[in-house]
């Protein structure tokens, strides 16, 4: 532990946004309260208050490393454990626009594990800090704040497990949202005074089913993963991939209501229909481990903390309750790892987070993968929004960049490096990859 810059914090939920932001925590305050409605501690499977982890999810390549960063060896630590290490443009087998992408080995390394199991790894090491503790099976019913309404001073919660329990107050120096998309923050800030925060995003209709195999065919052979990305050309896409425990895990997905059925013979038509025939050959041939189960997700959502005029101190924001983007480009746990990287910088430097000064500082994390996909989604015609002559003109650059990727490993890399967040969108309109792609 550092400099302290306070006696309490407390963190609202305990997925892997809290878990971060309470590992980013632990360095400066003397106790930091996680707080969460489920009971999470020696839990392995998917929890009923985080229905998508039940899917396939991931940390990007930047991702990664923020987590190696907020929890030195972890990497090794879940590789020892059985979860299999991937490059993201070396052994992941891409599928744009119906084509496969060339592959290169370019040092984008992750380590791939089903949700619940990652979140185990991280809660483990969270729950081995000496000045962390888990409140589990506690409902949140609000915050507390002083009369001025200037500042957050705790949080008000219940166990969830007893009949007539009292209501508990945690007082707090700062209090930490990480409870998801359901964030009650916006309405706890209006009933404060506060105007309500601005939200925006974008209808994208998407529906996604995932299903566990063991395999008696190996499509893989020296990949990981095989990955169709939907596009307005082959609108299906799908994530295949090997993770721990010696399984497969498939989630396949369609937009605009184009949504995977839960049928099993249903769910194998749907697949059939991929650009990657060798997903299908794999699954009809394999061990099923159990049934579809299917997500619906109709819009992205951002709230626009930093466009109001003042917060109250002592609350912040992170990961999902601040954005949910597009989930098929696995954004959100990255997003959320340099959130709590950002949090943690505040607390070396020995002052603890202004709630405006850090708000904006995750709009300035959040905004290069928001543009980004939300720029992606309005290449589907039939999602609304409007779509500037600019925006047209970089769906025609990427759609060219992503037909010469299927021949140019050194295009597939510089694509890889801004998709897994590593490079800037920017690096995209390099001259030097820019006269690449029109050569062809």
């Amino acid at each position: 532990m550092g400099a302290v810059v306070g006696d309490r914090a407390v963190v609202l939920g305990g997925s892997i946004t809290g878990l971060f932001a309470a590992g980013a925590l632990a360095e400066g305050y003397r106790e930091v309260i996680v707080v969460d409605r489920d009971a999470l501690t020696g839990v392995r499977e998917a929890r009923r208050g985080s229905p998508q982890a039940r899917h396939i999810n991931g940390l990007l390549a930047r991702g990664a490393r923020a987590m190696e960063d907020l929890f030195p060896e972890i990497t090794a630590e879940m590789i020892t454990a059985g979860c299999p290490q991937t490059d993201l443009t070396g052994t992941v087998r891409w599928y744009f626009n119906g084509k496969p992408l060339k592959q290169v080995r370019a040092g984008l390394t992750n380590v791939a594990a089903r949700r619940p199991v990652m979140e185990a790894h991280v809660r483990d090491r969270v729950q081995a800090l000496d000045n962390v503790r888990f409140l589990e099976r506690y409902d949140i019913t609000g915050i507390v704040h002083t009369p001025d309404q200037t500042r957050v001073t705790g949080a008000r919660v219940q166990p969830n497990d007893q009949e007539s329990a009292a209501e508990e107050v945690l007082e707090a120096d700062l209090v930490v949202d990480a409870t998801g998309r359901g964030s009650r923050a916006p309405v706890w800030l209006t009933a404060m005074g506060y105007p309500r925060v601005e939200e925006e995003g974008t209808k994208v209709g998407l529906g996604y089913a995932t299903r566990h195999y063991k395999l008696r065919y190996d499509p893989f052979g020296t990949d990981h993963s095989i990955v169709c990305v939907a596009s307005p050309v082959s609108p299906r896409g799908a994530i295949f991939t090997k993770t721990d425990s010696g399984t497969v895990e498939l989630t396949t997905y369609g937009i605009l209501g184009d949504h995977p059925p839960t049928e099993p013979e249903g769910f194998n038509a749907f697949v059939k229909t991929l650009a990657a025939p060798e997903i299908y050959e794999a699954i009809i041939d394999a061990e099923p481990l159990d049934d579809p189960v299917l997500f619906r997700f109709p819009t992205t959502m951002r709230r626009r903390y930093e466009r109001l005029a003042r917060l109250p101190e002592g609350l912040v924001m992170m990961g999902d309750s601040v954005c949910t983007p597009n989930p098929v480009f696995a954004q959100a746990q990255t997003l959320a790892a340099l959130e709590a990287l950002a949090l943690r910088d505040r607390v070396r430097r020995g002052t603890p987070p202004e709630s405006m000064e850090f708000m904006r500082e995750v709009a300035r994390i959040v905004d290069p993968a928001w543009e980004m996909t939300e720029g992606i989604n309005l290449s589907y015609p039939g999602v609304e929004g409007n779509r500037t002559p600019q925006l047209k003109l970089l769906h025609a650059y990427m759609r060219r960049l992503q037909d010469v990727a299927t021949r140019d490993s050194g295009v597939t890399e510089a694509f890889m490096r801004a998709a897994g967040l590593v490079d800037p969108t920017e690096a995209l309109m390099r001259p030097g990859l820019v006269l690449r792609v029109l050569r062809g």
